[in-house]
């Protein structure tokens, strides 16, 4: 399925599970529909399973918009409580779509959990209370956390007690019954090479040959280019090597202190998402990685750039990009915004410094290159996530690697066959229609949620 065709199917209103592989443009898709729906006025709000994800697309976690919190089950008092906080029940109300991304980090019990509220709130048995819900993401990447339940907290928990981990075994997606798009383009990587390996990996298909390319790339320590991302399987202490790192080189320090505007709670929550550091120390010949997506400037989340100088004026840090562009970074905006309102906003370069970093926190980043040690992966789907983040073979720098990396869930692996049937199924039920007939469909949906239709050009 393309990128436009998923689009159509979500503008019927159908509840929708959008996926695809890295780089297939799942982020970019979801940003077109929220553009959509702000030109068609409609209430909608933009939510994620973590924090660093939630900044990816300026939205809120999805624990923070429910009011659900750090819970991991909800009993009559806990449901109570939220369904009578008067910001929660507004904030619920008014929504009409509900989109949550990195669906494959919540857990089962969260996305029931967050059915309940919405239930609750509505007053409506309709899953996610009539809510429009778009979920995205894609499930051979990271799986949520496991968490050990407290007894007395599963005593009274108003779900019943279930082993399910994936959100796509739990109660609310089954009665939600989502429509399955698959995009199937890819935009990350133009290296057929390098995709082939990706294919493999996702399809536990991996022969000797492609063990072949991966110990191609392989190199010993400190025998690649300087200033490439190392990425770590464990959580390391990434901020101690970047300091370190920051400190051999002389020169003057240039600080950048974050700017912050609304309430102090959703400051915090942005705060905590925020790849950029709240404070921000560079130096020239410091390496260092965008942060956010600027079209007009040309630089993505994850580019890569050397400091080779300070903006006379402004003093604002100008990158030198792999391809030998010289970018001026400018502050940028990152925040959560509800019901077309911004609530709360912090400022800051979007730089971060980029010797080092988690493969946690690369979830969602298109790299030009990466230095990457795999062989302590502990996790389905994390070497997966880490090889998938550069753009090209040659972009590829790996300093070792275990057979776990190259294993994705085997759970996931049956589910995915089951996802892709489905989309195609919608694929031809859906465009079986004539243009006349969806387009009466995209009109009914937006009048039907006191939207304004306004006539595409």
């Amino acid at each position: 399925m393309t990128q436009e065709e998923a689009l159509t199917i979500m503008k019927t209103g159908a509840n929708v599970f959008l996926t695809g592989e890295p780089g297939a443009g799942k982020t970019y898709t979801i940003n077109k529909y929220v553009d959509y729906l702000r030109l068609h006025e409609i209430n909608h709000a933009i939510t994620a399973s973590t924090g660093i994800a939630a900044t990816h697309i300026g939205g809120m976690t999805i624990h923070s918009w429910s009011g659900i919190g750090i819970k991991e089950n909800l009993d009559k008092y806990d449901l109570d409580k939220i369904a009578t906080s008067e910001y929660i029940c507004r904030r619920v109300r008014k929504t009409k779509v509900l989109i949550i991304d990195e669906i494959s980090m919540l857990r089962a019990e969260t996305l029931s959990m967050v059915d309940l509220v919405c239930r609750e709130i509505k007053q409506n048995s309709e899953p996610f209370g009539g809510i429009q819900v778009v979920l995205v993401g894609d499930f051979f990447q990271l799986p949520p956390i496991e968490k050990r339940n407290v007894e007395e907290q599963k005593q009274n928990s108003l779900l019943e007690e279930k082993r399910e981990r994936f959100a796509y075994e739990s109660d609310a997606w089954k009665r939600l019954s989502p429509v399955v798009c698959y995009i199937s383009e890819q935009h990350r990587q133009n290296d057929i090479d390098f995709l082939e390996l990706l294919l493999a990996i996702r399809h536990d298909a991996v022969l000797d040959k492609h063990r072949g390319k991966i110990k191609s790339r392989h190199v010993l320590d400190n025998k690649f280019p300087d200033n490439i991302t190392k990425l770590f399987s464990h959580n390391l202490n990434v901020d101690r090597v970047n300091d370190e790192m920051l400190l051999k080189i002389e020169g003057e320090n240039f600080k950048f202190n974050m700017d912050e505007d609304g309430s102090s709670h959703l400051v915090a929550t942005l705060k905590k998402g925020c790849l950029s550091p709240e404070i921000l120390i560079l130096k020239k010949g410091a390496v260092v990685m965008c942060t956010k997506n600027n079209q007009k400037e040309h630089f993505v989340n994850g580019t890569l750039g050397t400091v080779v100088d300070f903006d006379s004026f402004s003093k604002h840090p100008i990158i030198r990009t792999k391809n030998g562009r010289n970018i001026t970074i400018s502050p940028m905006d990152w925040t959560i915004e509800e019901n077309n309102k911004i609530k709360a906003k912090i400022t800051q370069i979007p730089l971060r410094l980029a010797w080092a970093m988690t493969v946690h926190k690369s979830q969602g980043m298109s790299m030009d290159a990466a230095v990457m040690d795999l062989s302590s992966v502990f996790e389905y789907g994390q070497g997966y996530v880490a090889l998938s983040r550069v753009r090209s073979l040659d972009g590829l720098y790996l300093l070792g690697y275990n057979e776990h990396s190259l294993k994705v869930h085997p759970q996931i692996l049956k589910q995915d066959s089951v996802f892709k049937k489905e989309s195609e199924n919608a694929q031809q039920t859906f465009f079986t229609l004539s243009k006349e007939e969806i387009k009466k469909m995209h009109k009914n949906f937006v009048l039907a949620l006191d939207g304004k239709w306004k006539e595409s050009k």
